[in-house]
């Protein structure tokens, strides 16, 4: 791929321009804060659906678990199980009620709204602080989408790195500047179609190409039979081109690679996905589709890495690029092209929801709180647009400092998922959580997050369950002890009632 392919850059070329043109469709529809923000509610439960996952399944999807499950084989099913369950869970116990909650709370347009009213925070710390969080850990999960963006552009066409992420912040950018939520939420659908169409083909063709399912894993077993073994750890030697047998998968693995089902609480773009659906009746139909497109493409994703280590003689420098490699050597050009544009898909999916999250609470939880709360609607919308390329630029720096796809999106992950995640479950659950309460297990979940991945991981251990568990101990126990002063009757009169 040294020189430029000529179907890559058309096909590529056809997408962009497809998505730039629904922003500008949309660009009619966005006249207040809450159209740029949350599209005025409107999402229907296909829309809600494949937007939510979508915007969450970034170059993780079709880079980083393809990578993870051909350099470690089957291990990679439990992070698979653990995330279908987490989704699940998120859709029945969170959705239906964050969505008419924050419909009730003065029309809460973010999650940090949403906690100021339910707990009837006068000092706005609640707001700040998860404005604060959703800052930092949105700017290292954009990040992650870029050095995907650039390992992209980089293989097909042969850019170098700080030029093939500069392509992709500015090609996210536009549309996102332009038509807010209602452009993400649209264009999500376009790209998780591609996204589920290139993860059911891929892996098939490659299959077909290698002979077979039996040929696939007795080819796999040769390589190593660690590899097909899901109670014992396989690894990846990338100088030596060898996989390598460790010992068994032992309790603190499967625990640490399901926990990133405990995610799907806490994420900002997921939730705001649930808050801006049509109304709480949508909500059924929409989980059937997302669990459907969640289930098709994550295995599809596993087939993928499974196929590359009995395809390839020689084995992959980068095991992040056997998707790409894949498309490379099996695929016709043009066909290849549009599967390519997947990838990109993935990673703008989520990169534009991110970007638009993170303006949300500059523009609503910093400056119309803090600064100027009789901004008129036109000023926000505008504020929201240019603060939208000031947090793309301040993650394009942090790209440029290099790291692996999956792990910057572990860490970000893990930041939402122990931050908001206990938080957001216990506030439509139980009545007698406090502001104190809930200010304290935002601050730990987040601060447990940084130090354990400071201190290395202790054990192995996914900095997600320590700090979930302590966030979550932090709430009841401040609560607890501040329990004299739980918010009102009106502000609480929606917990734990079904809405679905």
């Amino acid at each position: 791929m040294e020189n430029i392919p000529i179907p890559a850059l058309v096909t590529f070329a056809i997408y962009l321009i497809g998505m730039i043109m629904i922003g500008v469709y949309v660009y009619r529809r966005t006249h207040t804060l809450g159209d740029f923000v949350l599209g005025g509610r409107s999402l229907n439960s296909t829309t809600a659906a494949l937007s939510a996952h979508a915007s969450d399944s970034s170059g993780w999807l079709l880079l980083g678990l393809p990578g993870w499950a051909y350099a470690a084989g089957m291990d990679a099913i439990w992070m698979i199980v653990g995330l279908a369950i987490g989704i699940y869970m998120s859709w029945l116990l969170v959705a239906s009620r964050l969505r008419v909650y924050t419909a009730k709370a003065d029309d809460a347009l973010t999650l940090s709204a949403f906690f100021e009213y339910r707990f009837e925070d006068r000092s706005r710390m609640l707001r700040l602080f998860s404005a604060v969080i959703i800052l930092v850990f949105y700017t290292l999960y954009v990040s992650s989408g870029l050095v995907a963006g650039g390992l992209l552009f980089g293989k097909v066409f042969g850019m170098d790195a700080t030029t093939a992420m500069a392509v992709s912040v500015g090609v996210i950018v536009i549309y996102t500047f332009i038509g807010g939520f209602l452009a993400v939420s649209y264009t999500d659908v376009v790209q998780g179609m591609l996204m589920v169409v290139a993860l059911v083909i891929v892996p098939l063709v490659a299959v077909a190409a290698i002979g077979g399912f039996t040929p696939l894993f007795s080819g796999i077993a040769a390589k190593e039979p660690a590899l097909l073994a899901i109670g014992r750890q396989a690894s990846f030697n990338a100088e030596t081109g060898i996989w390598e047998a460790g010992g068994a998968f032992g309790l603190i693995a499967i625990i640490s690679s399901m926990a990133w089902g405990l995610g799907y609480f806490g994420q900002p773009h997921i939730l705001a996905r649930f808050m801006g659906i049509r109304s709480a009746a949508h909500i059924r139909s929409a989980r059937r589709i997302g669990m459907t497109w969640v289930i098709t493409s994550m295995l599809g994703a596993l087939l993928v890495g499974l196929a590359g280590i009995v395809y390839f003689d020689a084995p992959l420098g980068d095991p992040e690029t056997v998707f790409l490699e894949l498309i490379d050597a099996l695929i016709n050009p043009w066909i290849g092209g549009f599967l390519l544009a997947a990838v990109l898909a993935a990673i703008m999916s989520t990169a534009d929801s991110q970007l638009l999250v993170a303006s949300s609470a500059l523009t609503e939880d910093f400056y119309r709180a803090f600064m100027k709360r009789d901004a008129s609607d036109d000023s926000l919308v505008w504020i929201g647009r240019f603060t939208v390329v000031a947090v793309a630029i301040v993650a394009f720096v942090l790209a440029l400092q290099g790291g692996g796809v999956l792990d910057l999106v572990a860490y970000a992950w893990a930041g939402f998922g122990a931050a908001f995640g206990p938080l957001v479950l216990l506030s439509l659950y139980w009545r007698g959580v406090t502001r104190n309460g809930a200010l304290a297990g935002m601050i730990v979940g987040a601060g447990v997050v940084v130090l354990w991945r400071q201190l290395g991981t202790p054990m192995g251990l996914y900095e997600m369950v320590p700090a979930f568990v302590l966030s979550g101990v932090a709430i009841v126990v401040v609560s607890v002890i501040t329990s004299a002063s739980l918010p009102s009757k009106q502000a609480t009169d929606l917990v734990g009632s079904a809405h679905e």
